[in-house]
């Protein structure tokens, strides 16, 4: 079995409260809201949580809607699939759970897309609170709902603001 790389870490400010973002190796691998369990990491600056500190500020501040970083989620073959999902739901809109397990061509699987996406370790950039219920309900997140009421208004709020400059990260 292989063994997860040891996990760097940085703690950011947000308007949700302190942020806590991952890295293995050079790649963004989590991002925890307040009141979430985290991994354990090592507190040390890799270039990859400063480029992702930098798009959280900018999409904060309404000025990003989409990230461009290196990304290294773990979890199954299935959860990678939903998670990759998840980014193609663009800036300031919302799916269903139904409509989530359709576009990745497993209608029947519903549930089993609610527990991929709450099992996302890299929220907001990896948009799991872009998915409500059937019924536009807002339903469970690991950050709590009004953090994901927060999220769904900022991006609604800012979707007709031009998104700023991307640069992709030097790799």
């Amino acid at each position: 079995m292989e063994e997860a790389p040891v996990l760097t870490m940085t703690t950011i400010r947000s308007p949700l409260g302190e942020l806590r973002l991952y890295a293995a190796i050079d790649k963004l691998a989590g991002l925890y809201l307040p009141g979430q369990a985290a991994p354990p990491g090592v507190e040390r600056h890799v270039d990859v949580l400063g480029y992702a500190a930098a798009q959280l500020t900018e999409y904060f501040a309404g000025q990003r809607h989409a990230f461009d970083l290196p990304l290294a989620p773990r979890g199954t073959g299935f959860q990678a699939l939903v998670w990759d999902a998840l980014t193609r739901i663009p800036h300031g809109e919302t799916r269903s759970y139904r409509e989530l397990a359709r576009s990745i061509g497993r209608p029947s699987a519903c549930r089993a897309v609610g527990a991929a996406n709450g099992r996302n370790p890299i929220s907001i950039i990896v948009p799991c609170h872009r998915v409500v219920a059937s019924n536009g309900e807002l339903t469970g997140y690991a950050g709590g709902l009004a953090a994901k009421r927060w999220l769904l208004d900022h991006e609604r709020a800012t979707v007709d603001r031009p998104s700023g400059v991307r640069v992709a990260p030097r790799r």
